[in-house]
């Protein structure tokens, strides 16, 4: 027989409550988390927070001094969006445990997150820099392909 009504919103409040925890626990971590990246020329070295701010920038060993300044821009921007990248594909990860559905048994449901419209160029912008790593976004990768041979 099925458990009680009583005792059903009671397991879902718990869980609730367990997810609530578990999110804020998160949101904790990833509040003090930062990817510092080198640009592929080791010209500069940005640090972005897990919101994708830039938090630092450093030009190296005065490399820059004999760039141009369309060269040293095109630096700071492939490191400063390599760090971006980063972070949101740590922040996917981190939060990817809430977008699956609980264990047989559980309420959660799990949540449908749009992260291309959250991160937007952090995601896009990954191919130009050469920042992705291998194996990680498969599925973006032929859900891509597959655009790229219907058109």
């Amino acid at each position: 027989m099925s458990e009680p009504l009583q005792e059903r919103i009671a397991h879902a409040m718990a869980e609730l409550e367990a997810t609530q925890a578990a999110v804020s626990r998160a949101q904790a971590d990833l509040s003090q988390a930062a990817a510092t990246v080198r640009s592929k020329d080791r010209v500069v070295e940005a640090t972005v927070g897990s919101q994708g701010e830039l938090t630092g920038l450093k030009f190296l060993d005065n490399k820059h001094q004999s760039m141009t300044g369309p060269q040293l821009a095109a630096s700071v921007m492939e490191a400063v969006q390599q760090g971006r990248s980063q972070m949101a594909h740590r922040v996917m990860e981190t939060f990817a445990p809430f977008t699956q559905p609980g264990p047989e048994g559980s309420v959660r449901r799990g949540l449908d997150i749009d992260w291309n419209s959250i991160f937007g160029s952090a995601l896009s912008g990954e191919g130009r820099t050469g920042s992705g790593r291998p194996g990680r976004n498969r599925l973006r990768d032929e859900i891509a392909e597959d655009d790229e041979s219907a058109g």
